[in-house]
């Protein structure tokens, strides 16, 4: 039976040229090897399996080799090169840091850098996981590694740069290593399969590059394991099978089925998706990956973030067009506040289906709304119920037709400058296929809405008189006090004050604005709000406009009176007038109160 390689060892890269996805590093080695730069100690730092310790057996050899060629890759066909491929060669030594971390060790290593090299130039030490060494032995390495002899380099190679002490990196060049692109190990798998006559998805490869997660020997180590159990043909279903992965078109029949708002199938489907055996959680962050992908399809700018084969980038592209932009951005904020609370919920199931319930009714309560602009004086409509209350049949259904937009204000007639003017309402954008701009809002479900502007910041943000136009003042009318009074009132953020002040009714007469109110309470919420008086003697230009509140008893409705605290003499005298003889009482035996 003959012995079987695996592919991390097989094709393991022999040049420069060869390795994938580290170009950053291997042009900068091969310009220090033509530039006759090349320093005495390097540091190789970065995630695992990306080519570190390849990139530092390539250097050494390279070095040695005495027939370099004109791109400096080694020629192996000299002697050094040939020792080198036959783990013969005695300049090259290497040491694994996780298992020899002691000062013996490095003492010992110390120890050889004495001797010089019998083949070649130089003598290369490569230290693997150098992180691991103790703190004495770092200290036992300092003199040796920023004065070494002339033939000496070091190579030190770690996965965990935070941990090496300042003494030694402030010694090293380093060069840090970066994940592999998915796309980078799947041309890489596609490479090998030619080369092994395997027949192989591309969407198969993708999946296997993706669980790799940036690590070629991890992806190889599973394509192995793939090319183990399916022979000579690798398909899509095997694949996600094997790894445990959801298949993609779970996440496109849910898609569809929230733009149709289908419960009923989206239960269904996830319950499928329980049966075999997938978790909950890798549900939410697999469907939040799919949404990911569909709002990154609605900018061509941002395609290349798409990381799924030519035929999937066709389906994301097709789904895209018919979901709105508002729909994947409260979609994604519900599924990460559902993922956030997944392990505090005692019912997983329960936890994740009422997400998927939300998610459903979402085009039932998003809207893009447009901020009035400062010239405009039009109430701001309220904003959406929120998703986190469950759906009930009273909500209605968003209407057909695309020009009617629920809890927009309709067009009114306002004084401008004397003469009256038609004030459009603002049509946002469709729901079919909002936009979301800087003029815009989301307003949604469970997202989490940005402060209600307040009066004196939309009608007066440019309060600088200097500047400020007479064009854009208001002429000091009752209509349109009452108009921008209940603009306020609407925009107060404390929903308390905004309750007890909701209902007034300002009469203007001269430059006074009149207020009855029912109780002191409400007198003084109303005093308290001092921007409001500000913003109105902003917007008419009049800064002698003055606030007068009068408590008033309400029709209807009992004032409330506030009992008066008394003191003893008081409580005294009222014992007085309501039993006269008490009076005569004392009176008669001379009773004295002590305050007199």
């Amino acid at each position: 039976m003959s012995q079987f390689v695996v592919s991390a060892r097989k094709y393991r890269p022999a040049r420069f040229e060869d390795v994938v996805g580290q170009e950053h590093i291997t042009q900068t080695l091969k310009n220090a090897l033509r530039n006759g730069q090349l320093a005495h100690a390097f540091l190789f730092c970065g995630p695992r399996g990306v080519g570190k310790t390849t990139c530092a057996r390539i250097l050494a050899k390279v070095i040695n080799c005495t027939q370099v060629s004109e791109d400096f890759e080694a020629c192996n066909t000299c002697p050094s090169c040939k020792a080198f491929n036959e783990n013969a060669s005695f300049n090259i030594i290497e040491l694994d840091a996780a298992s020899n971390n002691s000062v013996e060790n490095i003492r010992s290593l110390i120890d050889q850098v004495r001797f010089q090299p019998q083949q070649g130039k130089y003598k290369v030490f490569i230290i693997d996981e150098v992180h691991m060494l103790s703190a004495q032995a770092f200290n036992a390495f300092l003199k040796t590694l920023e004065e070494p002899p002339p033939y000496a380099i070091f190579i030190l190679a770690t996965t965990e740069k935070h941990k090496i002490i300042p003494t030694i990196l402030s010694r090293c060049q380093i060069f840090d290593f970066k994940r592999i692109q998915v796309p980078e190990i799947a041309a890489h798998l596609e490479q090998i399969c030619q080369r092994e006559s395997i027949q192989a998805d591309p969407e198969a490869l993708h999946i296997i590059a993706q669980k790799a997660d940036g690590a070629l020997r991890d992806a190889l180590s599973i394509f192995d394991r793939m090319a183990t159990s399916a022979g000579k043909r690798i398909d899509y279903d095997h694949v996600i099978q094997n790894l445990n992965v959801l298949d993609y078109d779970y996440f496109f029949k849910i898609t569809d089925y929230l733009l149709i708002e289908d419960l009923s199938s989206v239960l269904l489907t996830f319950d499928d998706i329980l049966r075999k055996g997938f978790e909950p959680d890798l549900f939410l962050n697999g469907f939040a990956e799919h949404l990911r992908n569909l709002l990154v399809c609605k900018d061509p700018e941002t395609l290349s973030l798409l990381e799924v084969g030519q035929s999937l980038r066709e389906r994301y592209a097709r789904q895209a067009i018919l979901t709105p932009a508002s729909l994947l951005l409260t979609a994604l904020n519900l599924i990460n506040e559902c993922d956030v609370n997944y392990k505090l919920a005692r019912n997983k199931r329960l936890h994740t289906e009422l997400c998927l319930i939300k998610l459903v009714y979402i085009l039932r309560v998003v809207e893009t709304t447009p901020f009035a602009p400062a010239s405009e004086e039009k109430k701001k409509p309220e904003p959406n119920p929120a998703l986190n209350d469950p759906p009930t049949p009273l909500v209605a259904p968003v209407p057909s037709d695309e020009n009617h937009y629920p809890d927009i204000p309709a067009p009114q007639k306002k004084e401008i400058n004397g003469s009256k003017a038609e004030q459009p309402a603002s049509e946002p954008p469709a729901p079919s296929n909002p936009t979301i701009g800087s003029d815009q809002q989301v307003w949604g479900a469970s997202a989490h809405l940005s402060a209600t502007p307040r009066l004196d910041q939309i009608y007066s943000h440019d309060l600088d008189s200097n500047t400020k136009k007479t064009a854009d003042l208001l002429p000091l009318s009752q209509e349109n006090l009452t108009m921008l009074w209940d603009t306020y009132i609407e925009n107060i953020a404390q929903e308390t004050t905004r309750n007890l002040l909701h209902g007034l009714h300002p009469l203007l007469q001269g430059e006074q604005v009149l207020v009855q109110v029912t109780s002191a309470l409400i007198e003084n919420a109303l005093k308290e709000e001092r921007p409001l008086m500000t913003a109105l003697r902003d917007r008419f230009g009049k800064q002698d406009l003055t606030l007068n509140i009068t408590i008033k008893r309400s029709e209807g409705h009992s004032a409330v009176k506030i009992p008066k605290i008394l003191g003893n003499k008081e409580k005294l005298m009222n014992m007085y007038e309501r039993n006269p003889a008490v009076k005569i009482l004392a009176e008669r035996f001379n009773l004295r109160f002590d305050g007199e």
